[in-house]
């Protein structure tokens, strides 16, 4: 059992509140996910040909001055390093390949949590309150974001197996459920060269989606192809750099709200975690229904 949010803000004007409106609906999925927490937002596009680089580096205790030196003489004097807790927002011009392999090389012990133009993304163990006070989550800003807390029921409790996962360039996934045939989706990917980071089921259906779509589908398209080939019991809440999506398997046994309105979409597990949104009494509210795609963009 875990909880699952999403918040879209239609209104420019409430992308300034969009972590502040966000907290109490992570809090309130506390009792389905006591164990770990995280939260992928997108927010202003990084400029030109830089990007974002979320790095969680396993210890409150990381030496950041000089891993911030290190990365602007090694990624180029323009390179910026944005610290929260044991988490660093890396943005740069140098490609994906450059950072990773100047991460394995120097700060192996460190983790590449996601890349993009749009994306950040925070995820520790602890309660939802205790992650969302560490990483100050109230004072995110951005036009839409995917969270979640995690219950576990296969795997370790440890940050690297929390949610959101992500694959590829600004996208990402959160999971309430679990997957019969992950290794078989591993095996099928696997010798196309797609590596994968932990033994999490959710980290499948992240690979596989994203597969999809770098082979040139749309995410409605991978998302339709997804019901023929992932097989269980899910919920699952996808963030791209302009849209946030939701489908359910054909059986919809764990539970999903929709509450939407003219100045935003949220997405829960369950409805007292909208309850404290604005204007969430006149919201138009609904279960989303069996395999059937949901996108709202931005």
């Amino acid at each position: 059992m875990c909880g699952i949010v999403g918040l879209l803000v239609k209104t420019p004007s409430m992308r300034d509140r969009l972590g502040e409106m966000m907290v109490p609906m992570l809090i309130g999925m506390s009792e389905r996910g006591p164990e770990s927490a995280g939260l992928a937002v997108f927010g202003e596009a990084a400029a030109d040909d830089r990007r974002k680089y979320s790095v969680y580096s396993g210890t409150l205790l990381t030496g950041w001055d000089e891993f911030t030196l290190a990365a602007q003489r090694d990624l180029g004097d323009d390179t910026t390093v944005t610290v929260h807790a044991n988490h660093a927002a890396v943005e740069t011009p140098a490609q994906p390949t450059h950072v990773k392999a100047w991460l394995a090389r120097h700060y192996p012990g460190h983790h590449l949590l996601s890349v993009g133009k749009s994306i950040d993304l925070y995820k520790d163990t602890g309660t939802p309150g205790a992650v969302a006070a560490r990483y100050d989550f109230s004072r995110l800003t951005g036009s839409h974001l995917v969270g979640h807390t995690r219950m576990a029921t296969e795997t370790a409790v440890t940050p690297s197996r929390a949610h959101p996962f992500t694959a590829g360039e600004d996208f990402c996934l959160v999971h309430n459920g679990s997957l019969s045939n992950p290794y078989s989706v591993r095996r099928k990917l696997e010798p196309l060269g797609i590596v994968f980071e932990t033994d999490n089921d959710t980290e499948a259906a992240c690979r596989f989606l994203e597969w999809r779509m770098r082979e040139g589908d749309t995410l409605e398209a991978a998302l339709e192809k997804g019901f023929d080939e992932l097989d269980g019991f899910y919920t699952f809440l996808m963030g791209t750099k302009n849209e946030l999506a939701l489908v359910r398997d054909a059986f919809s046994c764990k539970p999903a709200i929709v509450a939407e309105t003219d100045d935003y979409v949220a997405i829960s597990s369950e409805f007292r975690s909208l309850a404290k949104l604005p204007g969430v009494k006149e919201a138009n509210l609904f279960e989303p229904k069996p395999e059937q795609i949901y996108v709202w963009r931005t």
